[in-house]
């Protein structure tokens, strides 16, 4: 199972935190998205941002770019394991290991790996 709940968390925050107070259709619409459903789905841990608009989305919401980097490294090191667990990615489908798989990213906001099980 794919994890987006870090870039939610973040993008969620980021939004009702900003002086501007976006919601979510004017920041779907700042971000050039007709439909204000995007950052709903975003913040929701239905999608992901695509890379292309990801210096959009900094700007726009006044986000360091090794924060959202880093967010976005756990949400892709929590679905590594997910596949690797669960061998088909759907949880509790496939083959499963009796093994544990760890998998660790350093992020650069610490010097401690981040692992998870």
């Amino acid at each position: 199972m794919r994890s987006f709940e870090n870039i939610a968390k973040l993008i969620k925050t980021k939004r009702i935190q900003h002086p501007k107070g976006y919601s979510q259709s004017e920041l779907s619409h700042l971000l050039g998205y007709k439909n204000g459903q995007f950052i709903s789905n975003v913040e929701r841990a239905l999608c992901n941002i695509p890379l292309k608009m990801l210096n959009r989305v900094c700007e726009i919401l006044d986000i360091d770019r090794n924060e959202l980097r880093d967010a976005i490294l756990k949400d892709h090191e929590i679905t590594l394991n997910n596949y690797l667990e669960n061998g088909s990615g759907v949880v509790g489908g496939g083959q499963t290991s009796t093994s544990n798989t760890h998998i660790s990213v350093e992020s650069s906001s610490s010097s401690t790996p981040v692992q998870l099980l």
